[in-house]
């Protein structure tokens, strides 16, 4: 008898067990699932989350052909060369004086030899040839420059602005293919484009001039200038101040906006009816003749040059570009 109360109890305390453990599980996955549909659990996942392991989808790509793919395993130079765009004079100067507070063991130049900048084709050249370690450009690399192994990283961006003396009786605006046409000698009166009888002094820009080359590619879509003659000059050297001299009472000019838009000598064409100093307009390509200018360096450089574009690039270089009369990237 005492055997079979035995039995009783062990099959009761067995079923008690079982019913535990069957309790026990049903309590943690019905908590599970509960907490799987609200997000609590530390295995659910939400479909639209991103992967922790892939990159911000929110980070902006890196500029193409920007600094972050130079290759800074020279050793840095006992000086900082740079020669280039005459365009970019100011803007380099003070930039200079920049990198300078924070790197004040490495001296900058800029122009060779003699501290006057040769214009930007003659910098690239100076740059690809080992002259120099950096370049400013106020143009982009054509193809071979950039298969040759140097790099063009966008630092600001910049309009041109078509100026006329003072004095000139013309005081219309041009449209682009007007404009085109008198650089190509088609229109050589300015009465062709509703002004008074007098012939058009055609100032083009010295040949080394990146502002040349960016101007014929724009405006001139590649084409050729007129030949040179009595009204059409090409100035030997890359310099502002003569072409504005050169002006007088019918000539025609360009030159980069932040270089005219103060000087009491000159003034400025509208072309297609918008001004290159409307910034909007400048950024959002209405004004035709902008462009964005450039810090050239090889892709594999020094440390120092990477840094130099990176100041360029931060927010006290963009303000400095800003301050400059050249617009900001961003």
């Amino acid at each position: 008898m005492s055997q079979g109360k035995n039995d009783i109890a062990a099959l009761l305390v067995a079923l008690i067990v079982t019913v535990g453990l069957i309790g026990g599980g049903l309590w943690f996955f019905g908590r599970q699932f509960l907490n799987s549909g609200n997000g609590n659990s530390p295995i659910a996942t939400s479909p639209d989350a991103p992967d922790p392991a892939s990159p911000n989808p929110a980070s902006p790509p890196p500029v193409a052909g920007g600094a972050t793919n130079l290759d800074t395993s020279v050793p840095d130079p006992a000086v900082l060369t740079i020669d280039g765009s005459v365009t970019m004079v100011s803007l380099m100067k003070r930039l200079q004086l920049a990198y300078a507070q924070t790197n004040p063991g490495l001296p900058t130049t800029y122009g060779v030899p003699d501290g006057r900048p040769n214009g930007t084709n003659a910098g690239i050249q100076n740059l690809a040839n080992g002259t120099v370690v950096l370049a400013a450009s106020s143009r982009p690399l054509n193809a071979a420059e950039a298969q040759s192994g140097l790099v063009g990283v966008p630092i600001a961006r910049d309009a041109l602005a078509v100026v006329v003396g003072r004095d000139n009786p013309y005081t219309g605006g041009l449209t682009l293919d007007q404009l085109k046409r008198i650089y190509q000698g088609q229109i050589t009166n300015w009465s062709e484009v509703g002004g008074p009888n007098a012939p058009i002094k055609v100032i083009n820009r010295a040949n080394d001039s990146g502002t040349q080359s960016f101007f014929k590619d724009v405006v001139l879509l590649g084409g050729d200038f007129a030949p040179e003659g009595p009204n059409f000059t090409t100035l030997p050297r890359d310099e502002t101040t003569p072409m504005l001299r050169a002006l007088g009472n019918n000539g025609i000019g360009y030159s980069t906006v932040q270089q005219v838009v103060n000087q009491q000598t000159v003034r400025i064409v509208p072309i297609d009816g918008v001004q290159p100093t409307d910034v909007a307009a400048v950024k959002n390509g209405t004004y035709p003749i902008s462009r964005i200018v450039f810090l050239v360096a090889r892709r594999q450089t020094s440390p120092a040059v990477k840094q130099f574009i990176d100041m360029a690039l931060s927010p006290s270089g963009q303000q400095i570009v800003q301050q400059t009369g050249f617009i900001p990237l961003q």
